[in-house]
């Protein structure tokens, strides 16, 4: 009798099922993971409230979920470097390894990757919201961790790749625009790069009090206090790196003066529509504007350096909640005002 599994299966928006689906037999190079905890990120809620984010809509029932952690279970016959027993955290990208982006060495622009939990591609790829899932070992990635922990791996890659497009943060001032969990993340990664300052803006209180809590310097709300970064404005601006992580159009406006002449800002967010650009304030300023798009080799140092502490992301966890109350969390995780990152527990049997 084949195995089952319970899995978070979206179908249009707010319609969120719990769903029975055969496991299948790993492969000679693939694992069978039991997944022990799984985080809902911005994807996920976009899946869930909206049916997609931008030109990417759901066309088929889909398992959500890309921040996922859990133990190995059985490995296939070629898989040598992993075996029962094993804490992972699962990398949710699978390049194919051969084409001319995956020979250069930018994988995470690969042109056939498969992505969990993604629409991208049709059919979809299935995410790891589920109790059982079976991936190719490459994905696997051992983390001697509380699988919490570990699942904050994904979405800690992404910070740091982002870190990287900024270029050396050694002393550096940094601004992140948007302080929710990815934010928050790359506020982290700028101080675990060697920041001297790090300064935060939302528009809700609750992330900006975590930020504090995290480290930042100083943490402004742009709603209740319009003209907070001004006085970082003086001498043509103070910044040296910007994150913005919000993908709102009045944010990456809002950085460029307090930007100074030379410096990066990293886009992080998205928004729903096209972001106009102040282009003749980037030319004056000789300012860096570059795009971050999801990680690859920063997923291996994601679990390392939560594996040894070396960057704490155990403030940010506001919730869990067993995948039976999938819709619970989604209602808590859409609410900024009262987590950061909320995360599923699932059951150590089927």
């Amino acid at each position: 009798m084949a195995e089952t599994t319970r899995a978070a299966v979206i179908h249009a928006p707010h319609d969120l099922r719990i769903e029975v689906r055969t496991v299948p037999q790993p492969g000679p190079a693939e694992v069978r993971v039991r997944v022990r905890a799984g985080g809902i990120c911005g994807s996920d809620l976009h899946y869930f409230h909206h049916g997609g984010f931008g030109t990417v809509r759901l066309r088929a029932p889909m398992v959500l979920g890309h921040e996922v952690a859990g133990v190995v279970e059985a490995v296939g016959d070629a898989v040598t470097t992993l075996r029962p027993g094993d804490p992972v955290a699962v990398n949710p990208s699978l390049p194919c390894g051969h084409c001319r982006f995956c020979l250069a060495g930018r994988a995470n622009h690969c042109l056939d990757m498969r992505f969990h939990g993604s629409a991208m591609r049709d059919p979809h790829v299935d995410g790891g919201f589920r109790d059982v899932l079976v991936c190719h070992a490459a994905q696997a990635v051992k983390a001697d961790m509380p699988a919490e922990r570990a699942a904050f791996a994904e979405p800690l890659a992404v910070a740091l790749h982002a870190a990287r497009q900024a270029g050396t943060l050694l002393g550096a001032r940094v601004l992140v625009t948007g302080a929710g969990p990815i934010g928050a993340l790359c506020l982290l990664a700028a101080r675990h790069a060697g920041a001297r300052e790090v300064v935060a803006t939302d528009l809700i209180d609750a992330p900006l009090a975590m930020a504090r809590r995290l480290g930042a310097d100083a943490a402004h709300n742009l709603r209740t206090a319009p003209d907070a970064l001004a006085p970082y404005a003086a001498e043509k601006g103070m910044f040296d790196a910007v994150f913005e992580c919000s993908g709102s159009a009045a944010a990456l406006a809002g950085a460029i003066p307090v930007a100074r002449p030379g410096a990066v800002i990293v886009q992080v967010g998205l928004g729903g529509a096209e972001t106009p650009v102040p282009l003749n304030a980037l030319v004056a300023k000789e300012i860096t504007l570059r795009g971050t798009f999801r990680f690859h080799a920063e997923f291996a140092l994601a679990v390392d350096v939560l594996a040894r502490g070396a960057i704490d992301v155990s403030p940010l966890l506001s919730a869990t909640l067993p995948l039976a109350a999938a819709a619970e969390a989604f209602a808590l995780a859409s609410d900024r005002a009262r987590a950061m990152k909320v995360q599923l527990a699932f059951s150590p049997e089927v």
